[in-house]
């Protein structure tokens, strides 16, 4: 039957069905509306949906406030059946805030692509987790993975399993992508297919060449680079910071999804010039800061360990790991900058504190 002028097809049984026709006495649909019904959880719920879309005022604010009110055990046993992905997407927003309801919503084979992108911004951590293991979903529908790149509680385990997914893990020096310059042609256009989709196949080699670089004021007036950088998929962001060249990177590693970044600054081609840059950026995630800052060869460099101590963004137990490494010039600095948490400034006069310097 049809319950909304999007003409979503709710399948009744004869005996609820006889509750929510347009064409049922008006007092029955009310009554119905209670909710006070002898039907399974599901059909009642099929049932109370289908009324909150009735031409009575009436029998619809009474039919949403029973829906919205059914008692747990009913309503688990909604969440965790072959509800209408319709019906579910309206429960996931209306329990927006209860996370044991979503966790079930998210498990649930019937709900909607689009309803499992809204879980995915979430605050809730078992909801991510859940969102974030179901690898089929992700790939058919990226707004999840956008949904999870914006959401705080993505850490560095969920973006390496999403990684993961996508073939795009951590890989050495020696097998990073060859070259613009060592493929021919063919190879070439296979290989800008791979990363863009046959629909993108002819963007400029330039994006997977080193050698090309984008002046930074075109890049900052909407060039063609972020011009073309703004309007891929999640998934074609993701693979050209894997495969990209330097401007690219340098792009995406501050892209707001943090799974686009983390791609950017995990690529087997990035250097350690561009490493310590990003370690000195206030424009990036804590999540790419904290993967620069677990980067034993990187951290070696005295310049990286600065940058890590007096960077704001830097998370502060980062922070102040590094601030003990610091010469004592750059100790008196950091003891007097306005810049940093209180926190870092103290640690660095007690350190100098200790040595008798102050």
């Amino acid at each position: 039957m049809e319950a909304t002028r999007e003409k979503i097809q709710l399948k009744l049984s004869a005996q609820a069905e006889k509750y929510a026709r347009r064409d049922a006495p008006l007092e029955v649909r009310r009554m119905a509306a209670r909710g006070a019904l002898p039907l399974p959880p599901l059909e009642l719920a099929t049932v109370l949906f289908a009324l909150m879309h009735d031409p009575d005022a009436e029998v619809k604010g009474r039919a949403r406030d029973s829906l919205e009110q059914l008692p747990d055990p009913v309503m688990d046993a909604v969440l965790s059946g072959p509800a209408h992905p319709s019906l579910l997407d309206h429960l996931a927003r209306a329990n927006a805030e209860r996370e044991a309801r979503l966790e079930r919503i998210a498990l649930n084979a019937a709900a909607a692509d689009a309803t499992i992108a809204f879980l995915a911004e979430r605050p809730f951590r078992r909801v991510v987790e859940i969102v974030s293991n179901n690898q089929e979903r992700m790939m058919r529908h990226p707004p999840i993975v956008d949904a999870l790149g914006a959401n705080p509680l993505t850490g560095r385990a969920v973006i390496d399993r999403i990684l993961s997914f996508l073939g795009i893990e951590e890989a050495p020096e020696d097998e990073a992508p060859a070259s613009p310059d060592s493929l021919g042609e063919e190879e070439m256009r296979a290989a800008l297919a791979a990363v863009f989709g046959g629909e993108l196949a002819n963007v400029p080699a330039a994006l997977l060449d080193e050698n090309a670089e984008a002046a930074p004021e075109e890049i900052a007036a909407g060039g063609n680079l972020y011009a073309l950088v703004q309007n891929m998929t999640v998934f074609q962001k993701i693979k050209l910071g894997r495969m990209g060249n330097k401007e690219a990177r340098n792009l995406l590693v501050r892209d707001r999804n943090k799974i686009v970044a983390m791609a950017a600054v995990t690529s087997p081609k990035i250097t350690e010039n561009e490493l310590l840059s990003i370690a000195q950026s206030r424009n990036v995630s804590d999540e790419v800061i904290r993967t620069v800052a677990n980067n034993r060869e990187v951290t070696r460099h005295y310049q990286v360990k600065l940058a890590l101590a007096t960077n704001p963004k830097t998370p502060q137990a980062v922070a102040m790991q590094f601030v003990n490494y610091l010469q004592e010039r750059d100790l008196r600095n950091l003891m007097k900058s306005k810049d940093v948490p209180s926190m870092i400034s103290a640690h660095a006069r007690r350190i100098l504190s200790k040595k008798g310097k102050v």
